[in-house]
């Protein structure tokens, strides 16, 4: 009887829970044993681990975050870290590690692989930037979440006929920007691949109030050139206009995941238990055109991530 062992790890995204369901049901359904491992990496280290039943992951389903926890492992980047957590695989008698998470957490996985032990990778990460899979696990119900801020702030910005700047987490990939930006109607969007251009944004913005538009929604990535403070107060001394910030944060983490991301997630932890079941391993599982795929893990973290460009120019043309 094989015996797996499934964690996750770095920040938390919606649907993780419906993916750790997956892998223990299916698991079961193949006659394997499978134990969760909490706080991650962590948790690894400190042998934090249990066998799961059917009924361990009854009823989750639906709820956002992750019922193993997750955490960020600073002695895992150790070569003692990662000596201790290889021993607890070996003392559980663990054949295989299912690991849910984003790039970090794959570097990590590859390091075990490294040492002997079996790994398949679950991509768990609201960012989308993981360069190998179309969507992520999150990411779906992230940019639902900035969406449904979006309509709510709309409302309040054209009440008071001002500008509103919305941060939205991306620190290298401006994904969650570019979908919310585009579905949400937003006047512009700022994100880490593209250099941006303060005089264009003003020019927009003033365009739109000479057109009779009340306001002016404008979508910024942490991790654009212009921390948002500072593109506040650009904006607002270039325009003479109102300009209010609102910060998103961990918000777009929580929440019940969607449609989208249940499917995901469930579809790719059944295709880890059906990898490990036919002894394929070190693999990354992801999404190209709608299927699910197991991808050689070295090679899926070596996979740049390029955004759509297509998509970001249409927000421009949209927005005029």
């Amino acid at each position: 009887m094989a015996r797996i062992g499934v964690l996750t790890s770095g920040g938390d995204s919606p649907g993780m829970n419906a993916a750790v369901r997956a892998i223990v049901r299916f698991g079961i359904d193949r006659g394997m044993e499978v134990y969760g491992i909490s706080r991650g990496y962590e948790g690894l280290i400190d042998g934090e681990i249990e066998k799961m039943e059917r009924r361990s992951v009854g009823d989750i389903l639906q709820r956002g975050g992750t019922i193993l926890k997750t955490a960020r492992s600073k002695r895992f980047m150790t070569e003692e870290g990662q000596e201790r957590a290889v021993r607890n695989l070996e003392t559980f008698r663990i054949d295989a590690l299912v690991v849910i998470g984003g790039n970090g957490s794959y570097a990590g996985a590859l390091e075990l692989s490294k040492r002997g032990v079996p790994v398949i990778c679950l991509p768990g990460t609201i960012d989308n930037d993981l360069g190998y899979t179309d969507y992520t696990i999150g990411f779906d119900t992230a940019v639902n979440t900035v969406l449904d801020a979006i309509t709510r702030i709309r409302d309040t910005s054209s009440a008071h006929e001002r500008t509103t700047v919305i941060e939205v987490m991306g620190r290298h990939c401006g994904d969650i920007a570019i979908y919310s930006g585009l579905a949400g109607g937003a006047e512009y969007v700022l994100i880490p691949e593209v250099e941006p251009d303060l005089n264009d944004i003003s020019l927009k913005i003033l365009e739109g109030v000479n057109k009779g538009r009340l306001h002016s929604i404008i979508i910024n990535a942490e991790g654009s050139m212009y921390p948002s403070d500072v593109l506040v107060e650009n904006l607002s001394e270039r325009t003479g206009r109102e300009v209010k910030l609102v910060v998103l944060s961990y918000l777009q983490r929580g929440g019940s995941p969607t449609l989208q991301d249940r499917l995901l997630a469930t579809e790719c932890g059944a295709k880890a238990v059906e990898l490990i079941d036919n002894g394929i391993y070190n693999k990354a599982i992801g999404t190209v055109g709608g299927e699910i795929m197991g991808f050689d893990l070295e090679e899926a973290l070596k996979q740049e991530n390029c955004f759509d460009r297509r998509l970001y120019d249409a927000i421009g043309v949209l927005s005029k």
